[in-house]
């Protein structure tokens, strides 16, 4: 990659802001104070540390990368708010019905261009096979452009059939934004609903990403594997230096 061709800062959770090509993206915002918070049907997720920046903190932004919209931990009300601020928001069909505003659908294989950044979504599974019927759909981008790293944003996905999609259709993948932290509800008998930590390795090697940014690890009680598992999977399989280190609220530019 160029010097400096991408920076991402992390805040928390899922949400991180990342920087290619002069192009300022929001990946799933999230900044409400810990607590709990209901997903309906009387259950509820456990938010356990705050944000390390907020919204304001991190500046304005080009655009939204919202792998779904109808969970607390991929998306909360300050979260809501900052959308209003955003020229567009790329999401699912549905979040996009639900949303308004400058919600955008972006179907899978789709494409949009944000100044010199082309944005694909691609497929995104929260949970074993058959999970959608109860999670919801989600989606997951791909980040292109002429002297520009391919940046794969995975979303909350569990599947490594959607990885492999990503690497047809991208043979050259130089950065993997993988959600991790295999979170677990009473759903699925507590099958993850996210990467565990042997799956991002297995995902890296998969796509032979040069460098892997894990997100979706800290922050809610939900996740069952925290950076460290993460770490530990991939200095198993020999990937160890293949990992950015990002910590929270901190801005790490990416050689």
């Amino acid at each position: 990659m160029a010097p400096h061709a991408l920076a991402v800062t992390l805040t928390g959770g899922p949400t991180a802001l990342l920087e290619l090509g002069g192009v300022r993206l929001l990946v799933d915002p999230t900044f409400d104070p810990p607590g709990e918070y209901p997903l309906g049907g009387g259950r509820s997720l456990t938010k356990t540390a705050p944000a390390a920046l907020d919204a304001q903190e991190l500046g304005p932004v080009d655009a939204v990368l919202l792998s779904h919209d109808q969970h607390p931990d991929n998306l909360d009300t300050a979260g809501r708010a900052a959308l209003t601020d955003a020229p567009v928001v790329l999401t699912t069909g549905l979040a996009a019905e639900r949303l308004g505003g400058t919600a955008r659908a972006l179907p899978t294989g789709e494409t949009v261009a944000v100044g010199p950044v082309q944005v694909t979504g691609v497929r995104a599974v929260h949970g074993p096979p058959g999970a959608e019927e109860l999670t919801g759909p989600v989606t997951g981008f791909v980040l292109t452009g002429a002297g520009l790293p391919t940046v794969y944003v995975s979303g909350d996905n569990a599947s490594l059939d959607c990885v492999d999609e990503v690497a047809a259709a991208f043979p050259q993948v130089d950065v993997a934004v993988l959600f991790a932290g295999a979170a677990r509800t009473a759903l699925f008998d507590g099958a993850p609903l996210t990467l565990t930590g042997e799956d991002v390795a297995e995902a890296v090697r998969r796509l032979d990403a040069d460098r892997v940014v894990v997100v979706h690890v800290d922050s809610w009680a939900h996740f069952s594997e925290d950076r460290d598992d993460v770490r530990a999977a991939l200095t198993a399989a020999g990937l160890a230096d293949r990992l950015v280190e990002c910590p929270p609220g901190q801005r790490v530019e990416l050689d």
